[in-house]
């Protein structure tokens, strides 16, 4: 039997993610302490704290994949881009930049920040509708999420 208390819980569990718009790291520190406090309690918030703590380091791990991805590409376009010399106080100074060579740079800064903000706005909803199944007692399974706790 799910109780209101651990529908509560579990909604808080969700929503303590958004933390991370207070606080650095918020969206796993709170979340973890929730569900470390609350898992013995309920068998429901041990399973939706474990689907939220994995999601967010889901998350963590498809922006890192994302910038490890993009940073490369983005730094090469810079330097093969660009002709630098050495000046005679040792200083490297750029020789030629112009703007038809930037469009790679500006193409692969673009695609990388429309990917994080997908990334954010999918999150946001995802919560949302993860707090709204929490509050009528249904389990949430956050898609396309890597088990890190089991």
């Amino acid at each position: 039997m799910i109780t209101t208390a651990d529908k509560n819980a579990s909604i808080l569990l969700q929503i303590s993610t958004f933390t991370q718009y207070f606080f650095p790291l918020g969206n796993y520190i709170f979340p973890v302490l929730i569900w470390s406090m609350k898992r013995k309690e309920s068998e429901f918030i041990d399973k939706n704290g474990r689907s939220a703590i994995n999601f967010q380091l889901s998350l963590l791990v498809y922006f890192v994949g994302i910038l490890l991805i993009a940073l490369p590409i983005l730094l090469y376009s810079i330097f093969n881009n660009t002709s630098f010399i050495l000046s005679n106080n040792c200083n490297w100074i750029a020789e030629e930049f112009t703007a038809g060579k930037i469009t790679t740079i500006v193409i692969i800064s673009v695609v990388t920040l429309l990917l994080f903000a997908a990334l954010k706005v999918i999150e946001f909803c995802l919560v949302i509708y993860a707090a709204v199944k929490n509050s009528n007692g249904e389990v949430y399974k956050y898609p396309l999420t890597i088990n890190f706790i089991k």
